[in-house]
């Protein structure tokens, strides 16, 4: 059924599947003019439950209207991520942001050794982000910290992964997921990952698959959900 501009005013939690490369900004930011434009309003609340990086796809929960309220509540609940961790090199923003700037050994590594590193990270843990990372200190963001060169005391924080596993192990690269707490870093845990395994690692994918109860797999592209607004 086709949603009015009162059913987005009252409040509409919509599932996108954020594309590669865009910031969780930009897809905000790209539904609030559709929906403006749509309707011939000048403006509305839209806003998300939790950030993926722009090197991330998957779920992203965005809120309008009155559910804006909700946000924190949807930011809090349990997340799940799949993706892969490649061994033996490690770069300062522990992904694809940035290269590789130290090699390891990988001759070592069993895939015994590797399961059974994945045991370490169960339970609550002390994390630290990644430098490159939107925390903020000192009224700066780390990443302008980190691309300026400048060295910051970074303070550990206790997050809890509930599940971690590795489903796919295909020579350096491993296909993962993992059930964790608001505040994880999955970067952070590729990095800490590769030192358990006495190695360097990085994460080369990251797609988030669920917020609580919401799915990826009932989530829409921004293009679908466009789509249907136009209808």
């Amino acid at each position: 059924m086709k949603k009015t501009l009162d059913d987005y005013l009252s409040g509409e939690v919509l599932l996108i599947d954020k594309p590669l490369n865009w910031t969780s900004f930009q897809a905000v930011n790209k539904l609030r003019w559709e929906i403006r434009q749509a309707f011939n309003i000048k403006k509305i609340k839209v806003g998300h439950a939790g950030t993926l990086d722009p090197l991330a796809t998957g779920l992203l929960v965005i809120c309008t209207g009155k559910m804006t309220k909700q946000i924190d509540t949807f930011q809090g609940q349990i997340k799940e991520y799949t993706g892969t961790i490649v061994l033996g090199g490690t770069t300062p923003s522990f992904d694809l942001e940035t290269e590789i700037n130290e090699t390891f050994p990988t001759d070592h590594i069993t895939p015994e050794l590797i399961h059974n590193a994945t045991k370490q990270f169960i339970g609550d843990i002390e994390q630290y982000p990644p430098v490159f990372s939107a925390i903020k200190k000192d009224g700066k963001r780390l990443y302008e910290f980190a691309r300026a060169g400048v060295a910051v005391d970074i303070k550990p924080r206790t997050i809890h992964i509930a599940e971690f596993e590795i489903t796919t192990i295909s020579g350096n690269n491993l296909e993962f997921r993992v059930v964790c707490s608001k505040g994880t870093y999955i970067r952070s845990l590729a990095n800490d990952f590769g030192k358990a395994l006495q190695t360097g690692a990085h994460l080369s994918v990251l797609r988030r698959t669920k917020i609580g109860d919401f799915n990826v797999v009932d989530a829409l592209s921004p293009e679908q959900f466009i789509a249907q607004l136009k209808d």
